[in-house]
This record gives structure tokens, C-alpha cells and sequence, in this order.
């Protein structure tokens, strides 16, 4: 695949206890999502993509984690900001988001010299771990999936009507957990926790549904919450280290569970930055 990147090149200086880095930002022109690539100064760099959930927007470019964004430039990584929904060039709302143009995007940073294109994590939280979880699971090159407050199966899009899928394959919605009508209570007083309790009593829905993490080619990592107000994190968690037990999984495989709330995970980024240094990047330092 072409690349065709609009340069927009500048210094960002800061200092850290080893020194000054300088790092670069580029414009990646790919359909349907809004992409930004930071890199360092070194060739080879392992390449750390990151998805936002369903608060929309590209939100691994913006200010608010910018400091960890950094922080991984920091450490020898690229990194890939990705917004698939609510920002310029992708859809305006989480419906029927192509999987496929989200990895154009991954597919397009890897052409550049100075990624290592057979070292490509992706991090994702809430929604955006779903994606994380389903582009591992789709595409082999992806070598490392973490999912902060991730579910382990697939829901409706964000549509008033809720009858179509947050994702697509080659043109394809996967299938999806519907609204029943037990869930319709909980969703009318906006207990989204209560919602999602209550869609998975559809076990037929949700065996169909089913993210397929046991076909993801690396290491996962998941961080949930016990007190999550938006879905079952640790309930899900636990189903998909149940699943990955059940067939054999291979690589490395954790889940880590924290007191707190849906956001909890974010906060502990430096388990993160262990499990990649263990399990990406050991034997490359």
C-alpha cells in the first residue's frame, strides 16, 4: 500500500532523566480516519498504535495524553494516534466503523523507514480496546494487543435505534449483541451497567457475538475495573482468559484487576509499559 504523507515536521524537546529527544509528526492521508504518526530520531522503532474509546475524536493526539504519548516516544516506541469516529475525514458517530480502514492506517505506518514493521502493539480503552482486540484478531502482523476495560464481544453502534453493528469487515457487519427487552429499562435511566448485564443473559446472541482473541498472533494484556459503571469489565475479562485457557493459547496472556471505576485502567500505564518491555521489546534492548 502507497503512503502519501503530508509532512508537518517539528522539534519537541523534553527532558527525562537520559536526555533530550527530538521527535517528529506526521499526517497520514488514509480513508475514512484521521491518523498521526510521532516517531523518534532512531530507525527500527517498534510502532505502539493508539485507539480512543467512545468518547470520539482522535484521542491519543490530543493534549490530555499528550504526556504519555511522550512518554512512549520516550522509551524507543513510535506511536500511532488513530481516530476512527467524530473527527475530519471519519464518520461522524461509533456505527458500522470499517476494521479495515483503521489497519489502512496501521498498513500505511509501516511503510515508513523508520518503523519496525514486525513490532506493532495496539492499545485501546473501552471501545477502543474492542477495536484493538478485533484488529489482532484479524490482522497477524499486529504482535501485541492491550485493552483497557475491554468487552469480549461485539455491540450495537451508537444509533437511536441500536440495530446495527459498532463494527464491519470487508463490507460486512460483525454480529452483535441487540437490545432485548429486559435491557430496555436500565437503558431509559441510562444505567449502562445494568444495560449490558442484561443484553448478556442473550447467550445465543453473545456466543455468535464473540471477539475471537484466541486468533490474535501475541501477548494480551487486559486492565478492568471492579466498580465499572459503563460494562462488565472484570466479568468479561475473566470470559475471554477462560477462552484463551480453553484453547491453548500460547503467547503471554494476563488480566489485571483494579478497585475503581471505567476509567480506573487508565491510570496505571506503568503495568503497561512492563508488559511491553517484557513481552515486545525484550529482546530488542
Amino acid at each position: 500500500m502507497k503512503a502519501t504523507l503530508k509532512k508537518h515536521l517539528f522539534l519537541i524537546l523534553i527532558m527525562n532523566f537520559v536526555g533530550i529527544y527530538a521527535f517528529s509528526q506526521d499526517t497520514l492521508h488514509v480513508k475514512n480516519v484521521e491518523a498521526i504518526l510521532y516517531t523518534g530520531t532512531g530507525k527500527n522503532q517498534p510502532l505502539v498504535v493508539g485507539l480512543g474509546g467512545s468518547e470520539g475524536g482522535n484521542a491519543w493526539a490530543s493534549s490530555h495524553w499528550q504526556k504519555t504519548r511522550e512518554e512512549f516516544l520516550a522509551k524507543g516506541y513510535a506511536f500511532l494516534a488513530i481516530g476512527y469516529f467524530g473527527c475530519e475525514g471519519a464518520p461522524k458517530i461509533l456505527d458500522r466503523i470499517a476494521i479495515d480502514d483503521v489497519y489502512g492506517a496501521i498498513a500505511i505506518a509501516k511503510t515508513s523507514k523508520k518503523i519496525n514493521a514486525t513490532k506493532i502493539a495496539v492499545i485501546g480503552g473501552s471501545r477502543g480496546a474492542d477495536l484493538a482486540l478485533l484488529l489482532g484478531s484479524y490482522y497477524k502482523d499486529i504482535s501485541l494487543v492491550v485493552g483497557m476495560s475491554s468487552s469480549h464481544a461485539v455491540f450495537p453502534g451508537h444509533t437511536q435505534e441500536f440495530a446495527t453493528s459498532c463494527w464491519t469487515f470487508k463490507g460486512k457487519e460483525l454480529a452483535f449483541i441487540p437490545v432485548n427487552e429486559e435491557a430496555v429499562p436500565f437503558l431509559m435511566k441510562r444505567d449502562l451497567h445494568g444495560t449490558f448485564k442484561a443484553m448478556l443473559k442473550d447467550t445465543v446472541a453473545e456466543q455468535k457475538a464473540l471477539i475471537n482473541v484466541e486468533n490474535i498472533n501475541g501477548p494480551i494484556l487486559l486492565l478492568s475495573a471492579t466498580k465499572d459503571e459503563v460494562i462488565p469489565a472484570v466479568e468479561m475479562g475473566n470470559k475471554m482468559m477462560l477462552k484463551l485457557k480453553s484453547k491453548n493459547f500460547k503467547y503471554p496472556h494476563e488480566h489485571v484487576i483494579y478497585e475503581g471505576s471505567h476509567a480506573e485502567p487508565t491510570k496505571h500505564f506503568d503495568k503497561i509499559f512492563s508488559f511491553l518491555a517484557t513481552n515486545f521489546t525484550k529482546n530488542d534492548r
